[in-house]
C-alpha cells in the first residue's frame, strides 16, 4: 500500500489481510519541507450510486459559513433556504417542513434529543456552528431506526476536537462573543465551546425596534477515546450541551420568561472482526420553561421535561454489500405542564411513561443500480400507559432504482408515531417557547403516512437535477381546545392534518462558481370537529436562488433570493364596544368605560401580501504566522423590501419584518 497526501512524505508498507477479519491499520504521515495551507475535510459520507437517500439533505459547515448571516451562522435559519422548508417569518428561527408542524421535527445532538434548540424568543439556534462536524437532513421517509416524530429529522454530530495539537478559536458578532479549546488527550481528543450573548441593540431590527432585555448562552463539550491497546476496535465518546435564557423586563407589570436545556451522553461503538457493528448510547436531556406574569395580565406557564434514554443498535455488513440491522430503544419520559387559557380555566397536568421500541431493516444494496431499504419500527409500550394505545407497527420502505448512470428514480413510504407535542397557539405572532406534553391517555398516537416519489438527474458531474413529490396525511393531531371552560374539560381534542406538494431543484457545481435553484408548490391542510382550515405555516409557492462565487485569495461571495406567496392570516371584520360598570351607583355616564374587542373572520382565510427579499455575504480568510482567522460581513435585504409581518389589532400599526441588515462577524484562530 502507498499512502500520500498534499504536504506529506509519501509512505509504503506492506499489509496482511486474512478472510472475514477487519484488519485496522493506523498510518501516519511527516509533514513535508514543503507545506501548503491545511485543508480540512470532515464527516461527510460519500453516496454511493444506490444509496435510499430520498429526501435527504447533507449540510457541510462551509456551505453554512458562505451563506449571508442575520446575525451570525445559524442552522436552523439555514435549512430554511431547502425546498419544502418554511417559516413564518424572519423572526422566528422555527422550520416547518412539507406541511408538518415545528413539534413534529426532531433534533438530534450526537444522537440525543434537544427539546428547545432554539435562543432568543426563538429568534436563532441554541447549536454553535463552530462545533458542527456533520449534518444530516431528513425531510420525510426516514428509515426505521429513527422514530418519535412524523415530520422530519435533524441529525447533528459535533466534532472530536484536535487529536494532535492544542487549539484555541474565538469570534465575535453584533450578538455574542464564542471561544473554543480543543486538543489531545491520552488516546484521544477533547473540546469545549461556549457562546454568551453581549448586547442587545441588534434584536431590535428583529423586533420593530422594541428593546428585550434577552440574556442567553450555550455550553457544550465533548471527549472521546480509542485505543487498540485497550479494547480494539472500540471508541467511547462523553458529550454535553447546556444553554440557558432569561428574559427580565426589570418592571413589575411585564412578565419575565426563562428557559434551559441540559444533555447528557455516552456513547460506545465497536467493530468487530465479523463484520460487525455495535453502537451503545446512554443519555439525559431535560428542559425547563417558564412565563412569570409577575402583576401583568399575562397568564403563568410552566414547562418541565425530563427524558432518560438507552439505546443499542446492531449493523451486520455481508460480503455481498447488504446490510442488517436490528436496535432496541428504551425512552423513559416526565413532563409537567402548568397553564392558565383565557377563559380562567387552569391545567396542571403531569405525565410518566416509558416508550420501548424494537426495530429491524435490511438493506438490499448488492447490485449498483439498485437499492432497497425495507424495515419496520415497533413500539411495545407507550408513553401515555393507555393499553392499546401505542403506535404498533410502523412499517418502512424506501428504493432507489437507476435506470442509467445518469438518472434514478428513488421512492420512499412509511408509517409513523408521535407521542410528544407541543401546546401551540397558531394565533400568537411571536412565541417565546412551546411547552412540551405527553399526548393525553383519551387520545391516541398521533400517526402519519409519508408517501415520495422523485426522480434526479445528473447529466454532467457538475450539474444535477431534483424532482420530488410527496403526500402526508396525519391521524389523532393533539389541537389545542379553545373551547374549554372548565377545569374538567379536556385540554386538547383529537384533529387530523394533510399536506402534498412537488419541489424542483437545480444545482450547478463548476469552481469557482456554485449556483443553486428550487422550487415548492405546496399544500397544507389541519381539521378540527370538521372544520377545515390553513394553519400558519401553509405557504403555496416558494423559491430559492443562490450564487456563489470564490475569487481566490481567500475571499468568497454570495448572494440569495428569497420568494414565497403570502403566509395566511386571520382577518378582523370589526369590532364592538364592551361596556364595564365599576360602581352602579356612580351619576356619572358610565358609557365612557367602554374597550373595544375584535371580530374575526373564520381563521386564517386572509393571505399577507407576497414576501420577498436579497442577501448577500462576503468573507475574507487571512494566515499569519502565530494565528489565522476571517472576517464575514453580510446585508440582509438588500434593497430593503417592506415585507409585512403583521397588523397591530389594537392600534392598525404596520409591523414589517427585517429592513435592511448589516452584519460583521469576527473570527480568530491560534
Amino acid at each position: 500500500m502507498i499512502v500520500s497526501y498534499v504536504g506529506y512524505i509519501k509512505k509504503s508498507l506492506r499489509i496482511h489481510v486474512e478472510p472475514n477479519k477487519i484488519t485496522q491499520v493506523d498510518i501516519p504521515l511527516a509533514p513535508s519541507s514543503y507545506e501548503l495551507q491545511t485543508i480540512e475535510k470532515v464527516g461527510q459520507r460519500v453516496a454511493e450510486s444506490n444509496a435510499t437517500d430520498i429526501s435527504l439533505q447533507r449540510i457541510t459547515v462551509k456551505e453554512l459559513e458562505d451563506l449571508p448571516k442575520g446575525v451570525e451562522t445559524d442552522v436552523f435559519r439555514s435549512l430554511q433556504y431547502l425546498p419544502g422548508v418554511q417559516s413564518t417569518g424572519d423572526v422566528s428561527a422555527r422550520y416547518y417542513v412539507r406541511g408538518g408542524s415545528a413539534d413534529q421535527n426532531l433534533v438530534l445532538l450526537n444522537g440525543v434529543t434537544l427539546y428547545n434548540p432554539f435562543h432568543a424568543l426563538g429568534l436563532f439556534s441554541a447549536i454553535d456552528p463552530e462545533v458542527i462536524n456533520s449534518i444530516e437532513f431528513y425531510k420525510g421517509g426516514y428509515s426505521a431506526e429513527f422514530g418519535d416524530r412524523i415530520s422530519s429529522v435533524l441529525k447533528i454530530n459535533t466534532k472530536d476536537g484536535n487529536k494532535n495539537n492544542f487549539a484555541a478559536k474565538a469570534s465575535s458578532s453584533f450578538l455574542t462573543g464564542k471561544l473554543l479549546l480543543e486538543g489531545p488527550l491520552p488516546a484521544g481528543s477533547f473540546m469545549i465551546t461556549g457562546r454568551k450573548s453581549y448586547s442587545n441593540d441588534i434584536l431590535k431590527k428583529f423586533l420593530n425596534e422594541q428593546t428585550v432585555p434577552a440574556d442567553f448562552y450555550d455550553m457544550s463539550f465533548k471527549a472521546n477515546f480509542s485505543s487498540p491497546n485497550l479494547i480494539k476496535g472500540a471508541k467511547v465518546t462523553f458529550h454535553g450541551f447546556f444553554s440557558g435564557d432569561k428574559v427580565s423586563n426589570g418592571d413589575p407589570f411585564k412578565e419575565d420568561f426563562e428557559w434551559k436545556n441540559n444533555l447528557f451522553g455516552f456513547n460506545w461503538f465497536q467493530i468487530s472482526d465479523s463484520p460487525l457493528f455495535l453502537e451503545l448510547g446512554l443519555s439525559f436531556s431535560d428542559f425547563k420553561g417558564e412565563v412569570i406574569p409577575n402583576f401583568s395580565n399575562v397568564k403563568p406557564k410552566l414547562n418541565k421535561v425530563e427524558d432518560v434514554t438507552f439505546k443499542t443498535d446492531f449493523t451486520y455488513v455481508y460480503d455481498s454489500k447488504d446490510e442488517f440491522s436490528v436496535g432496541v430503544h428504551v425512552k423513559d419520559i416526565e413532563t409537567k405542564l402548568f397553564l392558565e387559557n383565557s377563559k380562567g380555566a387552569v391545567s396542571n397536568v403531569g405525565t410518566h411513561g416509558t416508550l420501548l421500541s424494537f426495530y429491524a431493516k435490511y438493506k438490499f444494496l448488492r447490485y449498483e443500480n439498485l437499492g432497497i431499504d425495507i424495515g419496520s419500527r415497533i413500539n411495545l409500550t407507550g408513553l401515555s400507559g393507555a393499553g392499546d394505545n401505542t403506535g404498533g407497527f410502523e412499517p418502512r420502505l424506501s428504493f432507489t432504482y437507476r435506470i442509467i448512470p445518469e438518472i434514478a428514480i428513488k421512492g420512499a413510504w412509511g408509517i409513523y408515531s408521535q407521542e410528544l407535542s407541543t401546546v401551540t397557539d397558531e394565533d400568537e405572532v411571536i412565541t417565546i417557547f412551546e411547552p412540551w406534553l405527553i399526548n393525553p391517555f383519551y387520545l391516541k398516537p398521533t400517526q402519519s403516512r409519508h408517501y415520495i416519489l422523485g426522480v434526479q438527474m445528473q447529466p454532467y458531474n457538475f450539474l444535477q437535477f431534483n424532482v420530488e413529490g410527496y403526500y402526508k396525511d396525519i391521524f389523532s393531531l393533539p389541537l389545542l381546545n379553545d373551547n374549554k371552560a372548565f377545569s374538567t374539560d379536556n385540554d386538547f381534542v383529537a384533529g387530523k392534518g394533510e399536506s402534498y406538494g412537488i419541489e424542483f431543484m437545480v444545482r450547478l457545481t463548476a469552481d469557482p462558481v456554485r449556483f443553486t435553484a428550487s422550487y415548492t408548490n405546496a399544500y397544507s391542510y389541519k381539521e378540527i370537529d370538521n372544520w377545515v382550515y390553513y394553519p400558519r405555516y401553509d405557504v403555496r409557492h416558494s423559491a430559492n436562488i443562490s450564487l456563489e462565487y470564490n475569487w481566490g485569495w481567500g475571499v468568497s461571495s454570495s448572494l440569495v433570493w428569497i420568494y414565497s406567496s403570502g403566509l395566511p392570516f386571520t382577518q378582523l371584520s370589526g369590532f364592538y364596544d364592551k361596556y364595564f360598570i365599576d360602581d352602579i351607583y356612580f351619576d356619572g355616564n358610565f358609557y365612557h368605560n367602554q374597550i373595544p374587542i375584535s371580530i374575526l373572520d373564520d381563521k386564517n382565510l386572509g393571505r399577507l401580501p407576497d414576501y420577498h427579499r436579497l442577501d448577500f455575504n462576503i468573507s475574507k480568510k487571512f494566515d499569519f504566522t502565530f494565528f489565522r482567522g476571517s472576517i464575514d460581513f453580510s446585508i440582509i435585504n438588500v434593497y430593503d423590501r417592506k415585507n409585512l409581518f403583521y397588523f397591530d389589532k389594537n392600534t392598525g400599526e404596520r409591523v414589517n419584518m427585517l429592513p435592511f441588515l448589516p452584519t460583521a462577524t469576527v473570527k480568530l484562530e491560534i
